[in-house]
């Protein structure tokens, strides 16, 4: 069955799962929100929302050098405890984190991070490219809208698709993680090192 964006949207805000998990919740229970609610605490990945709010001062610095040494990220992956930051899972997720920065070298690690004169200047551009169209005003708002979420898909680390699933958005890594390790994961910055290039920082601004 079809499953509306706006229910989809809903049952992530009300669990703090990732997109991906909340539509197929939504299927799973024939778009019953209550229901796909009970599904995804069943699973376990309802639980990361509350996990969320607790502080992540533990972690590790992760390093992925590409093959060749030409191409180097380090990843900031904090948690709650030591304990947690020395398992495999841990490492496994970091290294997930580190390899998808070398490979699409996104902006930031959120579209809340970026800075607002660059999305105030991608929005205009967009704007510019369909204003001529001849189409009415309040559909060229939502080709422009439609074409910054494109834009925040492609730039933020946590909404790209993952590398080794594009049915996974990254931030769906980090909640089963968060899900299966039990504490507040939280990616904090990286830095994106390609020789010959300037360096690319994902840090709040």
């Amino acid at each position: 069955m079809s499953i509306d964006a706006k229910t989809v949207k809903a049952l992530r805000d009300k669990t703090g799962a990732g997109m991906m998990d909340c539509k197929k919740a939504l299927v799973e229970t024939d778009g019953n929100l209550e229901n796909a609610i009970d599904h995804l605490r069943k699973s376990g990945i309802a639980k990361a929302e509350k996990k969320g709010e607790r502080t992540a001062k533990e972690g590790l610095i992760f390093s992925y050098i590409h093959h060749g040494g030409r191409l180097g990220v380090l990843v900031e992956l904090n948690c709650e405890t030591d304990f947690v930051a020395k398992t495999e899972g841990y490492s496994e997720l970091a290294h997930n984190l580190a390899m998808q920065v070398a490979a699409t070298n996104p902006l930031a690690i959120r579209r809340e991070d970026i800075d607002p004169s660059m999305v105030e200047h991608e929005k205009n551009i967009f704007m510019d490219q369909v204003k001529d169209s001849g189409k009415p005003e309040n559909i060229i708002e939502k080709i422009v809208e439609g074409r910054m979420e494109k834009f925040y898909a492609e730039t933020c680390l946590l909404e790209q698709s993952f590398i080794k699933d594009p049915d996974k958005k990254v931030g769906d890594l980090l909640t089963q993680a968060v899900a299966t390790l039990g504490e507040n994961i939280v990616v904090s910055r990286f830095t994106r090192f390609a020789i010959g290039e300037e360096s690319s920082n994902g840090q709040p601004h």
